[in-house]
């Protein structure tokens, strides 16, 4: 009786054993069938959004229009208008017109050349230096000798605008008829010599002033001497 207990001990022994024990292994999980992806479910909420928004758009105030600017009037009086208009229509002002102008075109053709407006602004050049001079320092040592002259201030400022004016033309025109403002050498080199020239006539025009402010002098007290 002992050895059939003792063989049935053994296999079970072998069973336990070798056989892992069924409570040691998780259990396995049943796969799941995919998903399936729905495309149009974010298509309500993409029209809640866009339904919101547009309803928010709408509900924003609308911008306030802007005023209107008042500007100064750039045209002439209808007097005046009407008097050019007449004068414009005019046969004989047109011939005049041309008379005035034609000659001048003329000569701005055949001095459309480089070295012309390197002259030209060279010359323009040195009028508002020395213009500018004029009516800054010349006047300050005119006053220092005693001297004042209205004729004088009035002929320099206006010597000095139509020097910056002719500067200002003459640069047009070189950038239109020539290839001077293209040259750093020919714009610098006009630039020197008319302010080394402006400064010259400076000096020249004060020294007339100086001479002109002794000269009123000397002839205010010959004419006071004569009077006792």
């Amino acid at each position: 009786m002992s050895r059939p207990i003792a063989l049935l001990s053994l296999i079970v022994l072998a069973f336990v054993v070798f056989s892992p024990p069924a409570w040691g292994q998780d259990e396995p999980t049943p796969e799941l069938p995919p998903t399936p992806q729905v495309e149009n479910a974010a298509a309500p909420e993409a029209g809640k959004v866009q339904e919101g928004t547009n309803a928010e758009a709408k509900t924003e105030p609308a911008a306030p229009e802007p005023k209107e600017i008042k500007e100064p009037p750039t045209e002439m009086p209808k007097d005046i208008e009407k008097i050019a208009d007449k004068v414009d229509q005019s046969t004989a002002a047109k011939d005049t017109s041309a008379g005035i102008l034609t000659p001048i075109y003329m000569l701005a053709e055949a001095f459309s050349f480089p070295l012309f407006h390197w002259v030209a602004f060279s010359l323009m050049f040195a009028g508002v230096v020395s213009f500018a001079l004029q009516l800054v320092i010349g006047k300050l040592v005119v006053m220092a000798h005693l001297g004042f002259s209205p004729r004088e201030i009035i002929s320099d400022a206006f010597g000095l605008v139509i020097s910056v004016i002719g500067l200002v033309l003459t640069t047009q025109a070189a950038v239109e008829n020539s290839s001077f403002t293209q040259s750093p050498f020919l714009v610098i080199s006009a630039s020197v010599v008319g302010a080394v020239f402006g400064l010259l006539m400076y000096f020249w025009g004060q020294a007339q002033e100086v001479e002109a402010v002794q000269g009123r002098r000397a002839a205010a007290e010959l004419k006071a001497k004569k009077a006792k």
